[in-house]
C-alpha cells in the first residue's frame, strides 16, 4: 500500500488507514531521513490507538513507554544513536518484542537480525523535493 499526502494536517487520516490495515501487527518498524515525520506519525498512531501520553522521540532514552487502554503499551524506540546489536540485547529489547503490547521503532536497521525472527510492520516514509510525503507499507 502506498499513501501520499501534501499537508500535515492529514496525517489523522493517513494513520486511521494504517491503523485499519496494520493493527493486527504489534511490531512496527518506521524507516525513512531524518525530519522526514516518523515520530509525528508515531505519535498521531499513538493517540488514535487510545494514548493520552504525548509521543515525543526517544532519541536519548532510546525507548518510551505510551499507556493505552486496558492496560496495553506501545513502546516507542530511536535506535539512530545505538552503534551495535549488544545494545539493544542489553535493554532487553526481545522481551519487548515478546510482550504483545505494540512495539515502534525509527532507525530500526540496527535490530534487523533480532526483527527479522518476526512478523514486523515495515513503513517507510519518503519525501519528494515539493515536500510530499510518501508512505509505503510493506505487510
Amino acid at each position: 500500500m502506498r499513501i501520499e499526502y501534501t499537508d500535515i494536517n492529514k496525517i489523522s487520516e493517513v494513520s486511521t488507514k494504517i491503523i485499519k490495515l496494520a493493527n493486527h501487527f504489534r511490531i512496527w518498524a518506521f524507516y525513512g531521513e531524518m525530519g522526514v515525520g516518523k515520530t509525528t506519525l508515531i505519535a498521531e498512531l499513538a493517540k488514535q490507538l487510545g494514548s493520552s501520553t504525548l509521543a515525543s522521540s526517544p532519541t536519548f532514552a532510546i525507548v518510551n513507554e505510551y499507556p493505552l487502554p486496558n492496560d496495553e503499551k506501545i513502546y516507542h524506540f530511536d535506535f539512530y544513536r545505538l552503534s551495535n546489536l549488544h545494545e539493544l540485547i542489553e535493554i532487553g529489547f526481545e522481551d519487548y518484542l515478546t510482550s504483545g503490547n505494540y512495539c515502534f521503532m525509527e532507525w530500526p536497521e540496527i535490530a534487523e537480525p533480532i526483527l527479522n525472527q518476526y512478523s514486523f510492520l515495515k513503513i517507510f516514509i519518503e519525501q519528494n523535493e515539493k515536500g510530499n510525503r510518501y508512505i509505503s507499507i510493506n505487510v
